[in-house]
């Protein structure tokens, strides 16, 4: 049973072809006659409508599942809701609080479990990130994608994915908000070692992509003002964006705090491709979901 909690549980040459299944205009309906359980501890509005419409696009029947209906460790166990669930669908997307929740639905292995975001990864952004990038640029080996912000989840898996694509990964956050030594060593697993910068301007020298999250997640409410203070030099605007390649895009996940980690000019601006990339959350989810109920189970 294979299970995507992260995006480094493809190899490779599994996240090409992931890559290129998100790419057909033809996909194969290999959920005919079947529905994908669709959890959500979190709202969200590119996550559930992308999810919806993949599973419709391949024949299947998408379930949304609010936090309130099921009581995750509350009305029932993680373990108990999973193994319900798996009598009816044919697979389960959760979006989370907690890593570990995604975790101990997999360690279930009734059906294929794909995180749809945890505290700890994000990998159908991702996805959709490498997709937006390839459809771009071609081929991304040895292209740069620099990251300005947070090193949170969408940071994390984001270098994952840049390193299984054989990219190159920029990253400068201020101080006390970047990737911890565990980080360090689960991405330099795929053979990336990220280059880590002080001053925004020298991440983003020479970057083929710049990329920028809201600098306060959900479930962070607390932090906001401290963290519009700490990442006030952090602002992607279009000063930033002129030491990147002259073709360089911008790219960011949404939702967007503007005037906060991006300029209205940078997000609207030509460099911008954050309507595009958020589209590409529905053909990555596709792509994969077309991977891992017909090929990865086999």
């Amino acid at each position: 049973m294979r299970h995507i909690l992260e995006i480094d549980d493809l190899s490779s040459s599994e996240l090409g072809r992931v890559l290129d299944l998100a790419a057909s205009s033809d996909p194969a309906r290999v959920l005919t006659g079947k529905g994908m359980a669709l959890i959500f501890e979190k709202p969200s509005a590119r996550t559930r409508n992308s999810m919806e419409m993949a599973v419709v696009q391949l024949g299947g029947h998408p379930v949304y599942i609010s936090a309130n209906e099921i009581g995750l460790d509350t009305r029932e166990s993680v373990e108990d809701v999973t193994n319900t669930m798996a009598g009816f669908h044919a697979a389960i997307g959760a979006r989370v609080f907690r890593h570990s929740t995604v975790e101990r639905m997999a360690a279930v292995n009734r059906v294929p479990i794909v995180n749809l975001l945890s505290d700890q990864s994000h990998p159908m952004q991702a996805l959709a990130d490498l997709l937006t990038m390839r459809r771009e640029f071609g081929d991304l080996t040895d292209r740069t994608v620099a990251y300005v912000g947070d090193a949170n989840n969408v940071a994390r898996s984001l270098a994952l994915g840049a390193g299984l694509a054989g990219m190159n990964f920029h990253i400068s956050t201020p101080p006390g908000y970047g990737f911890n030594d565990a980080d360090l060593d689960h991405v330099r697993l795929t053979g990336l070692t990220p280059k880590i910068f002080d001053r925004p301007e020298d991440a983003v020298a020479g970057a083929d992509a710049v990329y920028t999250d809201a600098w306060t997640s959900m479930g962070q409410e607390e932090e906001s003002e401290q963290r519009r203070r700490d990442f006030e030099a952090f602002t992607v605007d279009d000063r930033l964006m002129e030491f990147a390649q002259a073709e360089a895009i911008f790219l960011h996940c949404l939702p967007a705090h503007r005037g906060e980690e991006a300029t209205d000019t940078v997000l609207d601006g030509p460099r911008s491709r954050i309507w595009v990339q958020a589209a590409n959350r529905m053909h990555a989810a596709r792509g994969l979901l077309s991977w891992l109920i017909n090929e990865a189970q086999e």
